[in-house]
């Protein structure tokens, strides 16, 4: 293990990893960044899919075993054998904690983000289909995600809830967890299995708020540059901590065994060279934390990242940033519903170039 990476999981943040390959898990890569970088469990998306299956290579053998079978039908069990073989993977960790670590989350079509019931019943074929206590099923906190989310969970699914940029909007996730675990528990399901993490995307506010700011152009606009996606991130681990400790549903569902939605940190890739290449994860260090990262931002934080306790103590700073960046006239409702919109059409663009790359590969191999 290597320090900074030991030392921010000591400080309570589990290490994921944001990217999922075949070649990743034949080659027993994998295993190796469990054994020296502390990754405890996998994130992956349509854009990552994307990228893995455009390889041509390591998926034909299961296309040819597959034959001349649809497209999406092709998608499905190439995508679902990755995801069910990195569980067995982390399987071990799984059961060592208790089922909180050792996730691998897969993601329901992206064209489904504005559809509940097509969501909810590809949600239920995708977990069956993996098979796997320790997969999650990943939903986008659209609004229209948000009963798809509920009504997940209260089959005693796992879920993590992706696409999330807006305390308002997490707020509304939390609320549809709660509601969830509390459906499952009327339902009969044992709940201490039972796990979801909340996905708040991180660096595309600094991207899309800096933009702003340049704009703006005055000394009190360039110096909250690099400060509104940090900012924002810890006001979310303050409602994780106060809706938690306040809603007295939680207690009683807490008190049956249920665990708490822990905020997962998405989009932790730096994109602005000016800023640290772990910035997004040093200084987003408190318990209860997943950070989802890509390996080129693990190797960075391996290397010469930090590590120590960031947030506590850190709200009421936030709050003032948060307030000089509306004293400047920018909408941050405005920036964050757009960022969602833009996240959901970049996943269905990534999810139509899996089509079309998975159906040349069923050409290719079949001849």
């Amino acid at each position: 293990m290597t320090a900074a990476t030991q030392r921010t999981s000591d400080n309570g943040v589990s290490i994921w990893l944001d990217d999922l390959s075949r070649t990743r898990i034949e080659s027993g890569n994998l295993q190796e960044l469990i054994a020296d970088k502390n990754v405890v469990g996998v994130t992956t998306n349509p854009s990552i899919f994307q990228k893995a299956l455009s390889q041509v290579g390591p998926y034909d053998a299961q296309l040819k075993e597959l034959g001349k079978v649809d497209v999406e039908t092709a998608i499905r069990e190439l995508t679902t054998t990755d995801v069910r073989n990195a569980t067995d993977i982390f399987r071990e960790i799984a059961e060592k904690t208790d089922f909180v670590d050792g996730r691998v989350s897969i993601e329901v079509d992206p064209r489904l983000a504005h559809e509940t019931e097509a969501t909810e019943k590809q949600a239920v074929e995708l977990w069956e289909k993996v098979n796997r206590p320790n997969a999650m099923i990943k939903i986008p906190a659209t609004l229209e995600g948000l009963p798809a989310i509920t009504a997940t969970l209260a089959k005693g699914i796992s879920v993590n809830v992706t696409l999330i940029f807006s305390l308002e909007r997490y707020e509304q996730v939390i609320d549809a967890f709660i509601e969830g675990i509390a459906q499952a528990d009327a339902n009969g399901h044992p709940l201490e299995h039972i796990g979801s993490v909340a996905s708040f995307f991180v660096s595309r506010v600094d991207t899309a708020v800096d933009k702003k700011l340049e704009e703006i152009g005055t000394d009190e606009a360039k110096a909250l540059e690099g400060k509104a996606a940090i900012a924002n991130a810890r006001l979310a681990y303050e409602l994780f901590e106060k809706k938690f400790a306040e809603d007295p549903r939680w207690a009683a569902l807490e008190a049956k065994g249920a665990k708490k939605q822990r905020p997962l940190f998405a989009s932790t890739g730096t994109k602005n060279p000016a800023y640290s290449d772990c910035v997004y994860v040093d200084e987003l260090v408190a318990p209860h934390i997943v950070n989802t990262m890509p390996e080129k931002t693990l190797n960075a934080l391996a290397d010469h990242g930090n590590g120590a306790p960031t947030i506590k103590g850190t709200y009421e700073e936030s709050h003032a940033i948060m307030a000089k960046l509306a004293d400047l006239g920018i909408d941050f409702k405005a920036v964050t519903d757009k960022l969602e919109a833009d996240g959901v059409a970049a996943f269905i663009k990534s999810w139509d170039s899996v089509l079309a790359d998975v159906q040349a590969g069923i050409d290719r191999v079949n001849g």
